[in-house]
């Protein structure tokens, strides 16, 4: 592991986050353009629209970032690296598009500003999920993303697994259940079952996202275990405190309104395990992800340290 101290490789991920964040912000940019692609017919103003409202919001970028991190530790730094995480992003707008709506959690804000729905309406703003949805599948069976035609098929596959019916809709169906949306399906759920839910959910896509840039990268099989189970460890971190941050943060931090979990009965790891052990959790899960990184040497401190972000976040 690297000797380099933590504050310094804190210091480089805000760069490098910051620096990936604009260049997937203006790909993205280009990906919305009102002009047609070939093989399009048109592009409806008002459906670009509210996929670029849902999309070129800013945030993080954190998805993209393991994709291009994983890739860049594999030597395959890139436009196709770039193209497979702006990949990633346009799936993850889409499910924040779906997420937000009245039949799902019903959010009024995203990122500070109005979500899709409520800057337009609902049925634009299905639309605009569906549509960033194919679009990222387009993206990452380009040519442009990688020649190889085995490679992209695989990239497709990963992403279609990790966000379909066995990953994070599947997680998002058993979270309405929680809720008891569905009387015959309502159930208390113990821990084990929490966890399953939220690496569906939420994990899936984050371990996908480290999962595609290890396949950019060509990774052996042994490489591609250690980097598949960083991504699952760092996944179920991010959730863990995001569930703390619903519940310590305030709306202005997050940019969306707090304390929604507890209100709908959401199924939490602070339910199961109250709220100093889901932070006992959260550091352990971080722990777990840097140590699965231990066989890669000072080239994957950019991971460690995301693993250690998602941890400490504040919003």
């Amino acid at each position: 592991m690297s000797s380099v101290p933590t504050a310094a490789r804190e210091g480089e991920l805000e760069a490098r986050l910051a620096q990936t964040a604009g260049a997937i912000e203006r790909l993205l940019e280009t990906l919305l353009e009102s002009v047609p692609a070939e093989g399009e017919i048109a592009r409806p103003e008002r459906l670009l629209a509210a996929m670029r409202h849902g999309a070129l919001a800013g945030g993080k970028r954190l998805r993209p970032f393991l994709t291009v991190e994983t890739a860049r530790l594999l030597g395959a730094a890139g436009d196709g690296a770039l193209r497979a995480g702006a990949a990633v992003e346009l799936l993850h707008c889409y499910s924040l598009v779906h997420d937000d709506l009245p039949a799902m959690d019903d959010d009024d804000l995203r990122r500070g500003r109005p979500t899709v729905h409520r800057a337009y309406d609902e049925a634009t703003a299905i639309l605009a999920g569906d549509a960033l949805l194919t679009l990222a599948f387009d993206v990452l069976a380009d040519p442009a993303t990688h020649p190889s035609g085995d490679i992209r098929a695989a990239l497709v596959r990963c992403l279609a697994r990790a966000a379909g019916p066995g990953g994070m809709v599947g997680g998002q169906m058993l979270d309405l259940a929680a809720e008891g949306r569905f009387d015959a399906l309502r159930q208390e759920l113990g821990e084990t079952e929490i966890r399953r839910l939220q690496a569906m959910k939420t994990g899936a896509l984050l371990a996908a996202s480290v999962e595609i840039g290890a396949r950019l990268g060509e990774a052996d099989k042994a490489a591609l275990a250690a980097l598949t189970a960083y991504g699952r460890a760092l996944g179920a971190t991010f959730q863990v405190a995001d569930d703390i941050l619903d519940v310590e943060a305030d709306a202005a931090q997050l940019g969306k309104a707090t304390a929604k979990d507890e209100d709908k009965g959401k199924a939490t790891l602070i339910g199961a395990l109250g709220l100093a052990g889901a932070k006992r959790e959260r550091d352990r899960l971080s722990a777990e992800a840097v140590e699965a990184l231990s066989g890669f040497g000072p080239a994957a401190d950019m991971l460690r340290a995301a693993a250690r972000f998602a941890a400490e976040r504040k919003s």
